[in-house]
């Protein structure tokens, strides 16, 4: 009796032990993914976490956000934006939403920054090359009404935003915030996320990524996509509170008669911008750097060999750019942070 009292303690001890072991296993930090289609493209939400419960109703959290912004500041389909651009095509004012008149006042002031090269007073151009919809019909615009577009010169600047009521000096604004929108967005992210508790995050909306902590005792690690490989460029290391954003012609295109057409277009001309495969820039932390990090690629991605004279208007150090011809040029700061996995000859800049 003795000795089956002792293997029946022994047994109940090791019970103990593997649900202890056990608990330990499920406890232990690991990364939780959600992943979503939404502002045209693959969004991932990836919370490195113990706790799956909190880490899932987060990321959920960040989704749902996602798509109220979709759906908000929609170019073409029916949104808050193309309201005000019905009421701005008829001369009339539109009392809009706090946060969308915050939105355009910043995204005035950062297309005033980079020489108006960034303009999402641009949806008719856009809408012209056959860019709003989601599949792409391989054909350019009609001449004359590109003409008279470019006759017309729609900017931001001629915005007249008094508290939450828009106007427009020109009708022809037509506004499009799709370069400005997935930034914004990471914003909304890390805000989300923070507010919910969760300290170490990574959102990627379509290679616009935004950290949050970091994963374990390491930082988070982020490839640069190659403009036309189907492989990371270079990789690098991402700090809390950091965020990367790149413009490149590879994504969103079409092409004739040999050319390729992106949708970053080219408001001096009227054309997809040539001279550039990508442009990528990494915002260090500081307020709004998301947003910054979407809406500041574009005129440097469009400014081409004076790509640097851009991102210094900006702020910014960590830059790094594929031209026309395949040159990688990269700033000095970015350089200290890249690996390249295959041997390439880049150029460094200050």
């Amino acid at each position: 009796m003795r000795f089956s009292c002792g293997l029946g303690r022994l047994q109940a001890a090791l019970l103990v032990l593997v649900c202890a072991l056990v608990l330990s296993a499920c406890s232990r930090p690991q990364i939780f993914h959600q992943e979503s289609y939404v502002f045209g493209t693959r969004v991932d939400v990836a919370v490195y976490s113990e706790d799956k419960a909190q880490a899932d109703a987060a990321a959920a959290a960040v989704l749902r956000e996602f798509d109220r912004l979709h759906r908000a500041y929609h170019a073409w389909e029916p949104s808050e934006l193309t309201a005000l651009n019905t009421a701005i095509a008829r001369g009339e004012a539109l009392e809009v939403s706090d946060e969308l008149a915050a939105m355009l006042r910043d995204a005035r002031q950062v297309a005033a920054t980079g020489d108006e090269l960034f303009d999402p007073a641009l949806g008719s151009l856009i809408a012209l090359w056959g860019f709003h919809t989601d599949t792409f019909v391989p054909i350019r615009p009609d001449p004359e009404k590109l003409a008279a577009l470019l006759a017309a010169r729609p900017r931001m600047s001629d915005l007249v935003i008094e508290g939450n009521r828009v106007s427009s000096r020109n009708p022809a604004v037509q506004l499009d915030l799709g370069g400005y929108a997935k930034g914004y967005a990471l914003d909304r992210a890390v805000a989300i996320l923070r507010a919910q508790g969760v300290a170490n995050a990574l959102i990627n909306i379509g290679g616009n990524v935004m950290a949050l902590g970091k994963k374990g005792d390491q930082p988070w690690r982020i490839g640069i996509q190659h403009p036309r490989n189907p492989a990371p460029l270079a990789t690098l290391p991402l700090y809390d509170g950091e965020a990367v954003g790149t413009s490149g012609d590879y994504q969103r295109y079409f092409e004739l008669d040999g050319v390729r057409y992106a949708h970053l277009l080219d408001p001096r001309t009227g054309q997809p911008a040539h001279g550039t495969q990508s442009l990528t820039v990494l915002i260090t932390p500081r307020a709004g750097a998301g947003t910054l990090s979407d809406a500041a690629s574009k005129p440097a991605y469009l400014a081409n060999d004076a790509w640097r004279d851009q991102t210094r208007r900006f702020g910014i150090d960590h830059a790094l750019r594929v031209a026309e011809d395949g040159r990688v040029e990269v700033t000095r700061a970015l350089r200290a942070r890249l690996q390249f996995p295959v041997p390439t000859e880049v150029t460094v800049v200050d």
